[in-house]
């Protein structure tokens, strides 16, 4: 009885497993297939799992699909292997193995690629010929495909292409395997949908990179201990020790050539303040920058780094000054051109009665060089005017042959009393034989006028016998001929620290409401643009002097 009981539990058991009334051979047979379709599933999702480790987000989509086409065969049969994928309304071949014509052109809306796009449903298909015949997609008529596995590669809930497996047998593919090729097209989308967000996130990280580039101003990433984390490299034309990489280097080191901190630095002020900052920052070389300080905030509000910018200004700080000393000389010029209106009258007559009492001839001797001495100081204040008016007229005439001595008496007749009221004597040693110039008189008027009146200045607090002397003569080099006027002084000299800022915009060391530090500054750029420049030696206590130099021969631009 215990026996029977036994088997009758066995045989219970059997039942219980199996789920059918079979015998202990169809049981074991059963369990032995059921075996083996587990590890075929096991070995296709190992494969899947290698195919997707073998897949990087930086690879095309032809690598893709050539990687999975490799080991694709190990679990399912594939004689074609094809992958199209939605852009825009389209559904675009994009790659496949064996390679196709087709490559790149949509898909026809009556293909079974788009019943996969329109039903988001994974199915097999085993194609008669005349359903082969009717069939729109190009490799199936190419490749001469009879099954078909297709499915929709979906990422959240949104179809973004579809994957073809084919093959030439009959039957290849069987229901049951629809799950397999579902799992390879779920592990394929997120690839491919991860390589797409890598694309997008490189081309526009390769933008950003480019546009930064691009920017022809220093732009630099600065952490807090002032080391360069990132800059465009357009670092050409500042003072600092640019060798080798900027990152990690120092930016007051690598930027400003200092061995430490600046002292101004405006990261200080960023810090302080959590607001950008700014600073112009004017150079002894006669550079000058606008800085500013942008800080970059953590999310907790906290400064990561600052970005510095920089920009060179010198160009338009100098436009700057021209203008501002071209609006000074066109009130000059307005005022003259009053004056001389009403002097004109009043003294062409002062001076044409005094010829006519002369030219009548019925006054005494000693009267006769009386009113000679009223002619010729009227017609020396005529001069003077109209030397004032000329010099007032900054119209941009057309250089002409000038002669750099006439323009040194012409300057001379107008600022001579202003000199000698201060005591001041002047010392001319102008060479005749000079040849004449390609020059703006105008200009140069201008150009000697800041001298004379700069070494005035500089004769002011000067207790011995005070002296301009003005010496003009040609001076031979291996570029050709220059003609050359000093002025020079015996005041009290310029300081050493000055000598290589004193031509630059808005500086001077006078009083401020003596001097807009724009004179030299406008001086040097009228030589410039005559070919030549102006030169400097001064000594403290020995006095100072400059020199115009313009070419003989300078070619007008």
């Amino acid at each position: 009885m215990k026996n029977q009981h036994l088997i009758n539990e066995k045989k219970h058991l059997i039942e219980q497993l199996t789920g059918i009334h079979s015998s202990k051979i169809n049981y074991y047979s059963e369990v032995k297939k059921r075996n083996e379709e587990i590890i075929k599933q096991n070995n296709r999702l190992e494969i899947i799992h290698q195919i997707i480790k073998d897949i990087n987000i930086d690879m095309s989509l032809s690598d893709i699909i050539e990687r999975v086409y490799q080991r694709l065969p190990l679990a399912i049969h594939c004689d074609f292997l094809g992958l199209a994928l939605m852009q825009d309304d389209d559904l675009i071949m994009t790659a496949m193995i064996p390679n196709c014509d087709c490559t790149g052109h949509p898909v026809p809306f009556k293909s079974l690629l788009w019943r996969a796009v329109r039903e988001s449903q994974s199915k097999v298909y085993s194609l008669t010929e005349e359903e082969r015949a009717t069939q729109k997609c190009p490799p199936i008529k190419k490749m001469d495909l009879i099954s078909l596995a297709i499915d929709p590669l979906i990422v959240k809930s949104n179809v973004i292409g579809v994957l073809m497996i084919g093959s030439r047998r009959e039957n290849a593919y069987a229901e049951n395997e629809v799950g397999f090729t579902r799992q390879l097209a779920d592990q394929l989308a997120i690839c491919i949908e991860n390589a797409r967000l890598y694309e997008q996130v490189l081309n526009s990280k390769t933008e950003w990179e480019e546009t930064f580039r691009a920017l022809t101003d220093p732009i630099l990433l600065i952490d807090q201990n002032y080391n360069i984390i990132r800059c465009n490299n357009q670092l050409n034309g500042l003072p600092g020790q640019i060798n080798g990489k900027p990152e990690k280097n120092k930016c007051y080191r690598y930027i400003w050539g200092r061995d430490t901190k600046c002292d101004a630095c405006l990261m200080d002020e960023v810090n302080r303040n959590q607001a950008p900052a700014y600073r112009r920052i004017q150079l002894e070389s006669g550079k000058t920058f606008d800085v500013h300080y942008y800080p970059v905030f953590k999310p907790n509000r906290r400064i990561y780094s600052v970005i510095h910018h920089i920009k060179d200004i010198t160009e338009q700080v100098k436009m700057e000054a021209q203008l501002m000393q071209s609006d000074k000389l066109a009130a000059i010029g307005e005022m003259a051109a009053g004056v001389a209106h009403e002097l004109n009258s009043p003294m062409t007559v002062v001076i044409g009665n005094s010829q006519m009492i002369m030219r009548d001839g019925e006054i005494e001797e000693n009267s006769v060089e009386l009113l000679q001495d009223v002619i010729n100081c009227g017609l020396r204040c005529k001069r003077i005017i109209q030397n004032l008016l000329t010099f007032s007229r900054q119209d941009q005439r057309p250089m002409s042959r000038t002669n750099l001595n006439k323009v040194v008496e012409s300057v001379l007749s107008l600022v001579q009393y202003q000199i000698n009221r201060s005591n001041v004597d002047i010392i001319l040693n102008l060479d005749p034989h000079l040849p004449n110039v390609l020059a703006n008189e105008q200009q140069l008027d201008q150009v000697l006028i800041n001298l004379l009146l700069n070494a005035r200045d500089a004769l002011e607090n000067n207790p011995r016998d005070k002296k301009i002397t003005i010496t003009s003569k040609i001076r031979k080099a291996d570029k050709g001929e220059y003609i050359t006027v000093t002025i020079s002084d015996n005041g009290e000299g310029i300081p050493a620290e000055n000598i290589m800022k004193i031509f630059n915009p808005f500086f001077t060391s006078k009083e401020t409401n003596r001097g807009t530090g724009l004179g030299l500054s406008v001086s040097l750029g009228i030589a410039e643009a005559h070919g030549g420049t102006i030169e400097v030696n001064s000594a403290p206590g020995h006095g100072s002097c400059f020199t115009l130099v313009i070419p003989v021969n300078h070619q007008q631009v």
